[in-house]
């Protein structure tokens, strides 16, 4: 008979082997070299962990909803395409082929036309929206990864409770994980008092078996009788997100005008997806109204596309870079192509500023956001580190020309895994004012140095290395 010790170490370099080749037909070759390591490391750990969060893909009923909705959505694009309450606005030559990419990978064509209002405050931010919804007539439509029952969830439901009351449809999307707690709860009360509320990328124990169980909904967005949108970095959560010792800096933007059609295009995407209910009629894609002078573009990323569209879309911008370039993000864990792209900009004479967090409030995914800190500092950039809590305002400004501001991390996680939504913004007014929002945050960090970089202790230095092999999987 065979010892048990011989079958369990041939089960191992059975695993290896077929791993092996598994792996390596379906990843990228960083992210499969992470993964083998694990495997190689501990094959039936690394062989589990592969199962439930390893393979990068959806159901097939997920992709071809998404297929079908691009048709039905055709019509409505169509419908706007040339109405005369639309302006397509006159860019520049270099904006223009931006616009080009943004609309091959999104799908959604710029709209001029619009107003904005950048909101950094998350009380300010609350007290806004709740205003917005008690004067909403015809629908309030909230999609956010992160929905809490504390006392910033519980005044925004009873603010739906009230527009309920008036004879408004209030409909409520939130990511199963990110709002785990607050659909046994708060969710239970919000679908008693007539609100319709329903988690989006459920969980079970079957789906594991048909895509990865942390593809996740990582969007925030309101939108009341498609006039006004929210869209930017802020959750439906107290600013500590359930820390005493750390607050989250956010940064939302609140936009009128004829791209709240785009971003009521997302919505009803994600809707259709979690109910298998299209929503139509005048209320739901009303006539555009011009509000204000700002061209913006939404653009929507996410698995169900053809490929990683916003990696594509941030890359391609700093390689058209030409004087500055300015990033706010809380994790910063870039693939080899971003990295690239930063440090040719440098080379090229751009100036590279990024920003983080100098406290995380995730040991491993911050420890790989510092283990790229010396590559930033060797290229040559600006690296402060926020110390007035956590930056959470995912921000990026190319020269005066073009800006963006969403849900999006720069990590392999939003580039390739959730769900994510970003607004690509064209012209001076605009990007300097969130320049202005951008070096509030540097103006309460420190600056970084190879000097002070170079003195941090062997264990950090240990942990931050093992941390950056694992890198593609976070």
């Amino acid at each position: 008979m065979i010892p048990w010790s011989v079958l369990y170490l041939v089960s191992e370099w059975v695993i290896r082997l077929i791993m092996l080749v598994e792996v390596t037909r379906r990843r990228q070759p960083k992210s499969a070299m992470a993964w083998l390591l694990v495997i190689f490391f501990i094959p039936w750990v690394g062989l589990v962990l592969y199962i439930f969060i390893g393979r990068n893909r959806l159901p097939q009923r997920r992709i071809g909803i998404h297929s079908r909705l691009l048709t039905e959505l055709q019509t409505v694009r169509n419908r706007f395409k040339n109405h005369p309450h639309i302006v397509h606005p006159h860019l520049n030559q270099d904006q223009i082929s931006t616009v080009t990419l943004a609309q091959r990978l999104g799908y959604m064509p710029i709209l001029g036309g619009n107003d904005m209002e950048l909101i950094s405050g998350s009380e300010d931010l609350i007290n806004k929206l709740i205003a917005d919804i008690d004067i909403a007539k015809y629908h309030v439509h909230l999609l956010f990864y992160i929905f809490t029952d504390d006392e910033t969830g519980r005044r925004v439901a009873d603010a739906l409770y009230r527009a309920v009351k008036r004879g408004v449809t209030c409909r409520v999307l939130v990511d199963a994980v990110g709002s785990r707690t607050m659909i046994k709860t708060l969710g239970d009360h919000m679908k008693n008092q007539g609100i319709e509320l329903y988690p989006a990328l459920p969980v079970n124990v079957f789906r594991q078996f048909m895509a990865r169980i942390d593809l996740r909904n990582h969007r925030k967005l309101a939108i009341i009788d498609c006039e006004i949108a929210y869209t930017g970095s802020q959750n439906i959560t107290n600013p500590g997100y359930g820390h005493k010792d750390l607050a989250w800096r956010d940064l939302t933007v609140r936009l009128t005008g004829p791209v709240v059609l785009e971003l009521q295009a997302v919505f009803i995407s994600d809707w259709y997806y979690e109910t298998d209910e299209i929503l139509k009629g005048k209320d739901i894609f009303p006539k555009p109204k011009i509000t204000g002078s700002i061209p913006v573009q939404t653009l929507p990323s996410g698995p169900n596309y053809p490929m990683e569209n916003y990696q594509r879309m941030v890359v391609a911008a700093l390689h058209s870079a030409r004087q500055k370039v300015t990033i706010t993000t809380p994790y910063f864990v870039p693939d080899e192509a971003f990295l690239q792209a930063i440090q040719v900009a440098i080379l090229r004479g751009v100036k590279v500023e990024l920003i983080v967090p100098q406290k995380s409030d995730q040991k491993v995914v911050g420890a790989a956001t510092c283990s790229y800190y010396d590559d930033m500092l060797d290229f040559g950039a600006n690296l402060y580190l926020f110390t007035d809590g956590l930056v959470h305002a995912k921000t990026m400004t190319i020269d005066n020309d073009i800006s963006f501001i969403g849900t999006s991390n720069i990590d392999m996680r939003s580039f390739s895994l959730n769900f994510e939504i970003n607004m690509v913004l064209y012209g001076l007014d605009v990007t300097e004012k969130i320049r202005i929002e951008q070096n509030k945050f540097k103006d309460k960090s420190v600056k970084l140095t190879n000097e002070v970089w170079r003195n941090r202790s062997l264990l950090r230095r240990v942990f931050q290395a093992i941390a950056k092999l694992l890198s593609p999987l976070l």
